[in-house]
């Protein structure tokens, strides 16, 4: 499993005058009542969906196995300088430096407010093991500081690309001191018509140089919504899907001493599921256990590592129809909320493996070009038949006298036009 890349920037501050100036700015721009993560969420892949796939057209691009972050692009307008904002899961805010984005269509201006969707990952060049920090965009909410997010995926992933990513791209070319000074790279997600998954696994995800983990099926026809979108879906084998709880460790009592806990023996390792906020707290109940083998848990004393009140990831095992601990997700500041939950345990039951939706391919592609041909416009109606050529009395003045100026036309040892030697009152 590849590893978390940590933010890069300086933290800003919770709570702290230039957080709540920065988060109204977001908030403005996206045209929100409230300063909230303004990202979108998606909603686990089902059986289901197969046939939303089929009545819809959706894109699908590979998951990274990265950290999801909004990119904050803010520009002064007085004099063009530009700062960077990357926003987690937390809603926190890194400042970072060393950036410049130019306007689409004049080179030397300052790209204004921009506000993008994506993932950072840590690619590692599998020839020389060298690690690249990136910033891999799939989305654009808000462009040059005009709100797209009410226009559909494919204007929005153009904003993305040609008006973003290129000009960008283009600058640090002409510029190597420009590219020198960013802390990471930035690419722009492939992305694909749904029918075309057999690619994605065959080519795309083989030449990742990180960690992969499902595909992502995005709608085009709707606009983009904060928070959970059921027009999103995320795909993964029923085998890998995973759940994200808040682990909590509860002791045995002390044989001599029952009143205290025996912090030397192995605990109960409860997986608890979050409901909410109560009152300005988040709410946790008891849902499961995380099975954890004793030498997994020796490994863990050994590392120093908190474990106790820790967001895990985690998988069901069918062959032990327990769950079992993947990883700490300390990038996301709760647990899959409690409906969540269920929608990822039924699509563990009712999940879709590989093989089957690759089959379902051919089905989907034929639902979407007969969509596109009934959604063409008619054909223009055809020309009207050509005119009766009128005979040598009805010849128009100034045509009579162009035969009789220049008399009758040679004929051309070239060409190829059959017909009678005299028509209209002119020879051939």
């Amino acid at each position: 499993m590849s590893r978390i890349p940590d933010i890069p920037g300086v933290r800003i501050p919770p709570r702290s005058e230039q957080d709540m100036w920065v988060k109204s700015q977001v908030a403005k721009l996206c045209l929100l009542d409230h300063d909230r993560f303004p990202g979108s969420q998606p909603i686990s892949f089902s059986l289901n969906h197969l046939d939303e796939l089929e009545k819809k057209d959706y894109w699908v691009c590979e998951k990274s196995d990265g950290v999801r972050v909004l990119f904050f692009l803010q520009t002064d307008p007085g004099t063009g300088s530009q700062v960077v904002y990357l926003i987690d899961r937390h809603n926190t805010y890194y400042e970072v430096t060393g950036f410049w984005f130019p306007q689409p269509d004049k080179p030397r201006e300052s790209l204004m407010d921009t506000i993008l969707d994506g993932e950072l990952v840590i690619d590692v060049d599998p020839q020389t093991k060298m690690e690249t920090l990136r910033y891999l965009a799939f989305d654009c909410l808000v462009f040059n500081g005009e709100n797209v997010m009410s226009k559909t995926l494919d204007k929005r992933y153009w904003r993305l690309k040609e008006q973003f990513y290129v000009p960008w791209s283009k600058a640090i070319k002409g510029l190597p001191s420009l590219r020198s000074a960013v802390p990471f790279d930035i690419k722009v997600k492939n992305i694909s018509f749904s029918y075309g998954i057999e690619d994605v696994f065959r080519i795309q995800i083989p030449a990742l140089q990180h960690g992969n983990d499902g595909l992502i099926y995005t709608c085009t026809e709707t606009p983009y919504v904060p928070g959970t979108d059921p027009n999103i879906l995320k795909w993964k084998p029923p085998s890998e899907n995973s759940i994200d709880f808040k682990l909590v460790l509860r002791f045995p009592p002390l044989k001599a001493n029952p009143s205290q806990p025996d912090f030397h023996a192995k605990p109960f390792f409860g997986l608890h599921v979050y409901c909410g906020e109560e009152r300005g707290q988040a709410k946790y109940e008891p849902y499961d256990e995380l099975q954890v083998e004793n030498d997994e848990w020796e490994s863990m004393k050994l590392s120093g590592e908190q474990v106790d009140d820790r967001i895990v990831e985690v998988r069901w095992d069918p062959g032990l129809c327990h769950w079992r601990m993947m990883r700490f997700r300390d990038d996301k500041p709760h647990g899959n909320f409690r409906t969540v939950v269920d929608k990822i345990i039924e699509s563990i039951a009712d999940g879709v493996e590989k093989p089957a939706l690759i089959a379902r391919c051919p089905a989907i592609r034929s639902a979407w070009k007969t969509r596109h041909a009934q959604s063409q416009p008619p054909p223009p109606p055809p020309p009207p038949p050509p005119r009766t050529a009128p005979s040598s009395r009805q010849l128009p003045t100034h045509t009579a006298a162009a035969v009789q100026r220049y008399g009758p036309i040679a004929t051309s040892k070239w060409s190829k036009v059959s017909g009678p030697a005299q028509f209209a009152g002119m020879q051939r």
